[in-house]
């Protein structure tokens, strides 16, 4: 008898005719004594669809409503999977986010979740049945509803099968597991087996769309194992866990890529103490998150420094309002937005302590013919900024640098 959580994205909702290929599957899988909770998306693209519909209402984001809106995707698709399973005369019911005791901090649109209290889900289950939850949504503390970002049901999913100590949590979506590259722009990109999850949140950070980054540090403080597979063959996936044996004598495991880096330069801030605190302060106040940072003094006795950041694309709006505003107020000289920028970047345990890498990754780029902007590192990976109409050159090039043809 084993406890799993199933979270099934929303191409795999999309049509009620994918709802009832996932519930016969699901009871395909399942053994005498198996509790089952599945966590949904919202249908295909009704997310996108909600959104449309509201910039024809207003042109703000609306954070509260805007939660209120979104939310009621993935409650569609919970009603319909429940619906699904009873007309098979399986035992089944539909739980919001907050039903199931998903607790959400943070702001609105881009809530965390905080805390788990699944004890709604625990006396379902133990009523015989299978227990649908609405993924991307939480309980704020006032009482209101607020979605999780992008990816959030692989997060709502993670933390529930940590908070009910699951066996495993399973990620089915339209990909067979997790690839060296995107199998999209790199042909001879090769599936994982498993992959330790400290370099899968790397890759996720990083723009490896296949799982959210809260989620993995979600499956990371709940030692909970993470199956990225596929909805619609029965193969085996990659399996996200603590320590793993494949891939040890590989320097780099995958190469990620972003391309919704914007790029950011504040020019002419004075060089005393705090200025920096004064700028990312300030964005952090609006929720902006600040990724890649170089700071710089124009000349050795120059009074002045500049400061050059990448953001999500998403919040560029958002950063032009807080950055404008310093700007007007004479804090700063001048600043210049461009969001036709990308991010590639190398990611593996093996880099640490091994030179060579970045000098590597650098030569694949410069034969490419790639200019490189900006460069970040972490003990286990490598990021390079570049113009976003080379992001696939870069990737393709990279790739080929560490993982030969010939090899695979």
């Amino acid at each position: 008898m084993s406890l799993y959580v199933k979270k099934f994205g929303g191409s795999s909702v999309a049509t009620p005719e994918k709802m009832l290929n996932i519930a016969n599957r699901v009871l395909r899988d399942r053994k005498p004594g198996d509790k089952i909770v599945i966590v949904v998306s919202a249908m295909g693209d009704t997310t996108d669809d909600l959104l449309a519909l509201a910039s024809k209402v207003s042109d703000i984001n609306h954070g509260r409503e805007m939660d209120m809106l979104l939310a009621t995707g993935e409650q569609i698709s919970i009603s319909l999977m429940a619906m699904t399973f009873r007309k098979l005369g399986v035992p089944a019911v539909s739980l919001t986010g907050p039903q199931a005791g998903i607790i959400a901090g943070g702001a609105y649109g881009k809530a965390t979740i905080d805390d788990v209290k699944p004890e709604r889900v625990f006396k379902e289950l133990e009523e015989g049945k299978i227990v649908i939850v609405a993924g991307f949504q939480g309980l704020m503390k006032n009482g209101d509803v607020a979605t999780l970002g992008r990816g959030g049901s692989d997060a709502t999913a993670v933390a529930l099968a940590g908070a009910m100590h699951a066996d495993m949590c399973e990620i089915f979506t339209d990909v067979d597991g997790v690839y060296s590259a995107d199998p999209r722009v790199v042909k001879n990109a090769h599936k994982m087996k498993e992959i330790t999850n400290t370099e899968m949140l790397e890759m996720a950070r990083l723009g490896a769309g296949v799982m959210q980054p809260r989620s993995v540090e979600l499956g990371i403080k709940y030692h909970i194992p993470i199956h990225v597979r596929s909805t619609f063959t029965n193969d085996e996936g990659t399996i996200i866990r603590e320590v793993c044996m494949e891939g040890l004598n590989e320097t780099v495991r995958g190469v990620a890529q972003d391309a919704h880096a914007a790029r950011i330069a504040v020019l002419g801030l004075r060089n005393v103490p705090g200025v920096a605190y004064s700028v990312f302060s300030a964005l952090a106040e609006d929720n902006i998150t600040v990724d890649m940072i170089v700071q710089s003094v124009r000349n050795s006795n120059d009074d002045k420094t500049d400061i050059v950041f990448t953001i999500d694309d998403t919040d560029m709006e958002d950063a032009k309002r807080v950055l404008d505003k310093m700007r007007d107020d004479g804090k700063v000289e001048e600043v210049i937005y461009d969001d036709d920028t990308a991010k590639v970047s190398v990611v593996g345990a093996g880099m640490l302590g091994k030179p060579g890498v970045a000098a590597r990754m650098f030569g694949a780029l410069g034969r490419a013919g790639i200019n490189i902007d900006i460069v970040s590192t972490s003990e286990i990976s490598i990021s390079c900024l570049i113009l976003r109409k080379d992001l696939t050159k870069a990737v393709q090039a990279i790739h080929d640098e560490f993982f030969p043809q010939d090899e695979k």
